[in-house]
């Protein structure tokens, strides 16, 4: 018996398929940014936003403006996923690689910036050396439509009650690994599908990172602040075996996706009061994330929202402290956020240009000592009129006493 689209569904059978009108949209801006040259995409997510699936097999962006999916597997769920008889592009099996130049006869621009050398060159070998479309993609895909904002409102909402479960959850002598369990159950019944995309290699990333008392002052590989025990060496990031502790302050940092979209948020819990010490500084950091989501919703560029964050936190301070402890510092206090975690641009200072309108961003101020790390974190998208919160922000409380 064959198999049936049917299946291919969101809950109660609702349709989650990228609608076609996105995809039509999306494939015009890159071909227009394209300027009459040809692409040939097969990185998965670059993909799945260009022509609303993930199969196997790659994407033609021919210099007169078609647009061809070459499908290995599977034809009829690439079919369908892309909109079925309304789907944009054409799309077709994908012959043996010796033939595929009698069907892709322009040069391409393929995605250098993406897949590992030794294919790269194979893929030449068949089509030609032509550029890099890498960043002509990244670049394009920095404003969100009102359609992805929507979804990223509603990681945020789930992303919401993911904490909601760790709040009702925690108490002293849990570990770190059955709190992060509580908030998986709740991401993975509202469709959670264990991917969080990353665009830095090679990076992994565990998305509810949880560290508690001295385990939030301990570095990891992973580019970020806060880092955490992990499980075990290879996976060193994130939530481990460390248990709750009355007094000590408990970091959590969720990331869920929702249909593809990042949601990325920070709260404090801890059981009993925290010293005036730490809620000092975390009045602090959600100063500083002020000041930057500000600076960003004026339109002044990441690299100046950075300087004024990072003089802040020196005024009060925590310059040795911001975003790690030297030498392990992470030089950033906000990062573009959408089907990746690590999009641009990046509150860093290297980045001198705005955060467009449309563009996403989570601010992440977080001070890392010895004992321990607190913080703050919501999404945020610029609009015409400032900044709008896509996380919870007011809504859930920096810090929470169990």
């Amino acid at each position: 018996m064959a198999w049936s689209t049917e299946s291919l569904s969101g809950p109660d059978g609702e349709d989650w398929r990228v609608p076609t009108s996105e995809l039509e949209e999306r494939q015009s801006r890159f071909i227009k940014a394209l300027d009459g040259g040809s692409a040939w995409v097969n990185d998965p997510v670059d993909m799945y936003w260009l022509v609303g699936n993930r199969q196997s097999g790659g994407v033609h962006f021919a210099a007169d403006g078609m647009v061809t999916q070459y499908v290995r597997n599977s034809l009829e769920r690439a079919r369908f996923e892309s909109g079925g008889d309304d789907a944009p592009h054409n799309i077709v099996r994908h012959p043996r690689m010796a033939a595929l130049s009698e069907s892709v006869s322009d040069t391409p621009a393929i995605q250098l910036g993406r897949i590992p050398a030794s294919d790269a060159e194979f893929l030449q070998s068949k089509l030609g050396v032509g550029g890099d479309c890498t960043q002509t993609l990244w670049t394009l895909r920095e404003i969100k439509s009102n359609w992805e904002i929507e979804r990223m409102r509603e990681s945020g909402e789930i992303q919401r009650q993911m904490f909601q479960a760790i709040d009702d959850f925690g108490k002293e002598g849990v570990t770190e690994l059955e709190l992060a369990g509580v908030a998986d159950e709740v991401s993975r019944a509202a469709g959670f599908g264990s991917f969080v995309r990353m665009r830095k290699w090679p990076m992994d990333c565990d998305r509810v990172v949880v560290a508690s008392g001295r385990a939030g002052g301990v570095p990891t590989f992973f580019d970020s602040a806060v880092g955490g025990t992990g499980a075990h060496p290879l996976a060193a990031l994130g939530a481990g075996f460390t248990r709750v502790k009355a007094g000590d302050p408990v970091l959590v940092d969720i990331v869920h996706v929702h249909r593809g979209y990042v949601a990325d948020m920070t709260r404090m819990f801890s059981v009993g009061p925290l010293s005036s010490e730490w809620v000092s500084r975390l009045e602090d950091m959600e100063e500083i994330a002020i000041t930057v989501r500000h600076s960003l919703g004026r339109g002044e560029d990441c690299a100046a929202a950075w300087a004024t964050g990072v003089s802040k936190a020196e005024e009060m301070g925590h310059g040795e402290h911001l975003m790690g402890m030297g030498p392990d510092q992470a030089r950033f206090l906000g990062h573009s956020i959408g089907l990746e975690l690590d999009e641009t641009p990046v509150v860093a200072a290297n980045f001198v240009r705005p955060l467009p309108v449309g563009g996403t961003m989570a601010i992440e101020p977080k001070v890392i000592h010895p004992d321990g790390a607190i913080g703050v974190e919501d999404c945020w998208v610029r609009t015409a009129d400032g900044m709008s919160c896509l996380s919870s922000g007011e809504a859930f409380p920096l810090w929470t006493e169990w």
